[in-house]
């Protein structure tokens, strides 16, 4: 199965302190060489995204930052694991980092399992009907 990380945080925005950066390599070195980890990568700051947003029939542009943004998204990670107990265990693991590593700094790892075709509970789509 397929999980995808999101890691959030109501506070400002700070880098990851160097320590911090150093334990997270070692652990994702170790994650990509025994083919769990498929990607990862960090957030530039929410001032320099947009929103394309819908909202009464009509889309619209609005440019970073967003007033009403309560957490940020600071980075993500996919995983490619046998399931959500192994998921979750390695979400603790890279938590852990930060509580290590990052003292003070509160945040989330949000772990959601991606939709995948023929898996109970995923969204599937009939090519067929649309051909």
């Amino acid at each position: 199965m397929r999980f995808m990380y999101i890691v959030t945080s109501s506070q400002p925005m700070r880098g990851p302190t160097p320590a911090l950066m150093e334990a997270m390599a070692k652990l994702a070195d170790r994650e990509i060489k025994a083919g769990r980890m498929i990607d990862s990568g960090g957030l530039m700051p929410v001032s320099l995204g947009a929103q394309v947003k819908i909202t009464d029939g009509k889309l619209s542009v609005v440019d970073g930052p967003f007033v009403e943004t309560k957490e940020m998204i600071g980075g993500y990670a996919i995983f490619e694991l046998r399931d959500k107990e192994e998921a979750v265990a390695a979400a603790r693991e890279f938590m852990q980092l930060h509580l290590d590593h990052m003292p003070g700094w509160d945040g989330t790892c949000e772990v959601r399992s991606f939709a995948t075709p023929g898996v109970d509970g995923a969204c599937e789509v009939d090519v067929h009907a649309h051909a």
